[in-house]
């Protein structure tokens, strides 16, 4: 079992930044492929960006490049999302995720454990 817990979201201004956290415990983290998703309201839950267990191999939606970034320390069983140049667009509840494998992965069916999520909200 691995347990997630995420922190940092909160209100922010358009072309602001946050950075979300998901702290993770139980199964070994080190070589867990991880995820970050999102869900607005009245949508589906989408991908936003995920990393292979090493932290070498990542991938982000097309709707997020080059604004946000994914990383993690693998020595706090952390793993990060820095969001930089916020939209109004981005404002959602964010989901960390963990896979069994140790390969990235843009599929939600692919990932085995969520967080409970935090929100984001971006005002225009």
């Amino acid at each position: 079992q691995v347990q997630l817990v995420e922190s940092g979201g909160g209100l922010v201004q358009a072309g602001g930044s946050l950075r979300l956290s998901c702290a993770a415990s139980g199964r070994t983290f080190s070589y867990s492929a991880m995820g970050w998703f999102r869900q607005a309201p009245g949508k589906e839950r989408e991908f936003v960006a995920t990393t292979n267990w090493h932290g070498v191999s990542t991938d982000y939606a097309d709707s997020v490049k080059g604004r946000f970034t994914i990383a993690r320390d693998n020595a706090k069983n952390t793993v990060y999302l820095q969001m930089d140049s916020l939209k109004p667009e981005d404002t959602a509840v964010y989901y960390c995720a963990a896979r069994t494998s140790s390969a990235r992965s843009s599929s939600l069916e692919n990932y085995d454990y969520w967080g409970q999520g935090t929100q984001v909200t971006v005002s225009s």
